[in-house]
């Protein structure tokens, strides 16, 4: 099992989990937050002074997925969250080792 989290633009967060479902993933966990990376921040104005914008609005998507689906959903958040521009965001796959459903009991991939 994995767990991919994926950072994008906010904008993009309803295309990718309708391509998401689409691959037959039924369940993710979304945030909000902020950050940067290459695209650093900006400036703007604000009542006529210019500060500068450090952390940019984006949203961290999590899931858990099995092994097989994983080149699927890998496919569908980046071809999917891909403007073209800096800022897109990234993707990170960790292995998952266990994953527990609390209302039932399931254990592995029965959980997921």
């Amino acid at each position: 099992m994995k767990f991919v989290t994926a950072i994008l633009k906010p904008f993009k967060l309803d295309d990718v989990r309708e391509a998401l479902s689409d691959v037959g993933i039924s369940g993710i966990t979304v945030t909000e937050v902020k950050g940067f990376g290459r695209q650093k921040g900006h400036t703007e104005l604000y009542r006529g002074a210019e500060y500068v914008v450090d952390f940019l609005p984006k949203v961290k998507l999590e899931v858990a997925v099995t092994d097989e689906q994983l080149d699927a959903v890998l496919d569908a958040i980046a071809k999917t969250a891909n403007t073209g521009k800096i800022g897109d965001g990234k993707i990170f796959v960790l292995d998952l080792e266990q994953v527990i459903r609390i209302r039932t009991g399931e254990t592995g991939a029965e959980a997921l």
